[in-house]
């Protein structure tokens, strides 16, 4: 029953899944009102679309475990505005109280509301790297949130994690054992997997895709990337995944929007380099096949390109 009624939210989920869609949960500024995924795991899924004024930088997923002896936030939300809406939402399901935030990486998306929690005293944990990133990048952040949120940027603050992880920390609360997991690079410095092997479900955080693009950084290893997924994401085997962005859905959809898009972006730039071909023509290297997923006009170019740049020397 667990598994049919999941399967039904999912394919929900997939067929309402794009940028173009206009704020779900008006009353809120939550792009959207969380739901439960599977029992005692709920999320709230962001806009597939960039940040604007309209989705007020809500455009990843946040996401709380109500373990029975406390609640775990997974992201601390874009601003102090998105997360204490967050906590209302948490409030409305339990009484239990937040024990603890964990953030999947270094960007504003993922820690921007840490200022909030902190407020709280609640403790936030962050893989060491994804502490680094976020301490060069916080007031570029903070600038760029202020200026497409207007008012719903109000209160927010700098405030970095106060607990910092390198490879795995384990979690037992209320007889729920909860992994955040550094797996390996992918797609930022310190990215974060919260895993749930009792349930099955892996918080993925944006090691994971399937309905916007992956975008692909400067600096980013689209090789290690790949090799984290095949040497250690798939071993795992989650049955439910809340990728960073877009519905919970299953291993084999995301992987087949992220690890084979790399794959395939990789071959198609590997045979442009071969062919003597330079960085301008790399731009226009064939990605038809995926353009039905969003972002795809804002990420594909700049995509092809910097893994121009990454396989150039390889």
């Amino acid at each position: 029953m667990l598994r049919l009624s999941l399967l039904a939210c999912l394919m929900a989920g997939a067929a309402f899944a794009s940028e173009d869609i206009p704020d779900q949960y008006p009353q809120s500024v939550l792009y959207a009102k969380p739901y439960e995924v599977i029992p005692g795991v709920f999320s709230a899924i962001g806009a597939t679309a960039p940040p604007t004024y309209e989705n007020a930088g809500h455009n990843n997923n946040l996401s709380f475990i109500v373990t029975g002896d406390g609640v775990i936030v997974v992201n601390s939300g874009a601003s102090w505005k998105l997360a204490e809406a967050l906590h209302g939402e948490i409030r409305a399901v339990t009484d239990q109280p937040v024990k603890l935030v964990i953030v999947e990486n270094g960007q504003g998306h993922a820690m921007l509301g840490n200022g909030y929690w902190v407020a709280q005293g609640v403790p936030v944990l962050a893989h060491v790297e994804a502490a680094a990133e976020f301490a060069d990048s916080a007031p570029q952040a903070l600038r760029a949130l202020q200026a497409y949120a207007k008012e719903n940027a109000e209160g927010t603050v700098i405030a970095p994690p106060t607990e910092t992880f390198t490879d795995r920390r384990v979690i037992e609360m209320g007889g729920v054992t909860v992994e955040v997991l550094h797996l390996g690079p992918a797609h930022s410095p310190g990215d974060t997997q919260v895993w749930l092997p009792d349930w099955g479900l892996m918080i993925a955080g944006d090691i994971a895709f399937h309905e916007r693009m992956p975008p692909i950084f400067e600096g980013t290893c689209t090789a290690c990337w790949i090799e984290t997924w095949d040497k250690a994401l798939m071993p795992l085997a989650p049955t439910y995944v809340i990728p960073g962005h877009g519905h919970p859905t299953n291993l084999a959809q995301v992987t087949r929007y992220t690890r084979d898009y790399l794959l395939d972006l990789r071959e198609k730039i590997g045979a442009h380099i071969e062919a003597g071909g330079d960085l301008a023509g790399a731009y226009y290297v064939d990605q038809a096949r995926w353009q039905r997923l969003d972002t795809f006009e804002e990420l594909a170019t700049k995509n092809a390109g910097v893994v121009f740049s990454e396989m150039e020397f390889e």
